[in-house]
């Protein structure tokens, strides 16, 4: 696993964005642009592909430090911080968060489980053929 592949997952699980890691590695003043930042993402067969060097993975992550639990004199609570950058992602309009799971809990007995359900489903309507059949000899003639 490379710098690359460990940058990369850090930035999908911690949802961060680019310019969220730039301000993460000038917490340890480390000054990097944007444009660098999205070369380590690219695919390694681009032509703009950049390795990540120890240097810079090193000082993300000890900005990442920084950035989740604060310093010993103004010390933060990581969750937080978490919940921070998940509230600032956009959502998508007609997205609808899944809800969680809830058992049915209104059994009368346990005989009930014999039963087989009842339904009121209708009958499927038969398909209605859109575009119609069309024979195709590929200019082979038939005897």
């Amino acid at each position: 696993m490379t710098n690359n592949d460990i940058f990369k997952k850090l930035r999908v699980a911690l949802m961060l964005r680019d310019d969220q890691i730039v301000e993460i590695l000038e917490l340890v003043d480390f000054r990097i642009s944007k444009s660098e930042i999205g070369a380590f993402f690219r695919d390694e067969k681009h032509e703009n592909y950049v390795e990540c060097g120890d240097q810079i993975l090193r000082n993300f992550l000890n900005g990442l430090v920084i950035h989740l639990r604060g310093t010993k004199e103004n010390p933060k609570n990581p969750n937080e911080v978490l919940a921070k950058h998940k509230a600032e992602i956009p959502k998508k309009e007609g997205f609808v968060p899944k809800s969680d799971f809830k058992p049915k809990t209104d059994f009368k007995s346990t005989t009930d489980f014999k039963k087989k359900p009842t339904s009121n489903k209708k009958k499927p309507e038969p398909k209605v053929q859109v575009v119609e059949k069309v024979k195709y000899n590929n200019g082979k003639n038939k005897k």
